[in-house]
């Protein structure tokens, strides 16, 4: 091995340290942050077009059962995290499935 492979490869070892100290320290809480805010327009979006499933009526609720279809797969993960809490406000954005 010459002297430049072992400076490539020293080189590569310290740019995969490097970048996970930068991940570590700056990039991962900033992806927790965009996880809670993504998660909690989520339930807010669900919340405001199936209040029904909650029993608070919703005029809207006829108009947006047209969109379950596409969102049954979310549709029940949503439920459990509502039914799961003491209140709708309660933990707000702090679930991770």
């Amino acid at each position: 091995m010459t002297i430049h492979e072992q400076f490539a490869r020293a080189r590569e070892q310290a740019m995969e340290v490097l970048h996970g100290l930068y991940h570590g320290m700056i990039e991962h809480p900033a992806f927790e942050q965009i996880e809670d805010e993504a998660m909690d327009q989520e339930d807010a979006f669900f919340f405001a077009c199936f209040a029904d499933a909650f029993g608070i009526p919703s005029p809207v609720s006829y108009y947006t059962a047209e969109l379950l279809p596409y969102l049954a797969e979310d549709f029940g993960a949503w439920e459990r995290r509502m039914w799961d809490r003491d209140s709708v406000l309660d933990w707000k954005g702090h679930f991770h499935f």
